[in-house]
């Protein structure tokens, strides 16, 4: 009776204890879905905030692009207005020593006609 007895012990020791295996099993794949979740969401979070981001900095890259282009434009007819200008400026010259010729023609007449 006393081995009956330590084999039902044995027996009911050993049913304990792999019914409190599945339970522990069951509550490491609990924790381990809830730990992939966590780990899930907080991913997704960062993925939101990385696109967010991304979209922020794409908007600045086209307007810092827009505001090159309209540099650039501006720049091109600067460009324009400077050679405009340089023209003026070489013809106004060219004008001012023709006229400065003409004039010293004109005083040499003078010089010549009262020496005579």
């Amino acid at each position: 009776m006393k081995s009956t007895c330590m084999g039902l012990v044995l027996l009911l020791a050993a049913l304990a204890a792999a019914a409190q295996a599945p339970a522990q099993d069951r509550a490491s794949r609990e924790q381990a879905i809830q730990s992939g979740q966590q780990r899930a969401s907080m991913a997704y979070s960062n993925l939101q905030q990385a696109q967010r981001e991304a979209k922020l900095a794409e908007k600045e890259f086209l307007s810092a692009q827009e505001a090159q282009r309209v540099a650039q434009k501006q720049a091109e007819e600067t460009k324009q207005q400077l050679d405009g200008a340089k023209k003026a400026v070489d013809a106004a010259r060219q004008k001012e020593v023709q006229a400065r010729k003409a004039y010293d023609e004109a005083l040499d007449s003078v010089d010549r006609a009262r020496q005579r």
